[in-house]
């Protein structure tokens, strides 16, 4: 029952996930361009490695330390997707 109820999510929002990405990430730059002024200081070359350094660093440590959430947990067990090999 849980697995059929997982499955079903899982086809629901797995195409929609595309669409929501885009329309966040829109409003994001949208957000960023319309109050540059306040961002430009903080854009300096420092603030942007440091940004980078945390982006690359960040995924491994999660991994590293077990950052798994419980999602991950319920698709890595649902009987419809194929499992990944950090399940």
């Amino acid at each position: 029952m849980l697995r059929e109820i997982l499955s079903d999510a899982i086809r629901y929002w797995e195409p929609r996930r595309i669409v929501y990405n885009l329309v966040l990430s829109a409003v994001v730059i949208a957000w960023l361009v319309l109050t540059w002024p306040r961002f430009r200081v903080a854009f300096t070359l420092q603030a942007l490695l440091l940004l980078l350094m945390l982006a690359a660093g960040l995924p491994r440590w999660l991994l590293k330390f077990g950052g798994g959430s419980y999602d991950d947990y319920a698709i890595c067990r649902s009987s419809k997707v194929v499992t990944r090999p950090s399940c």
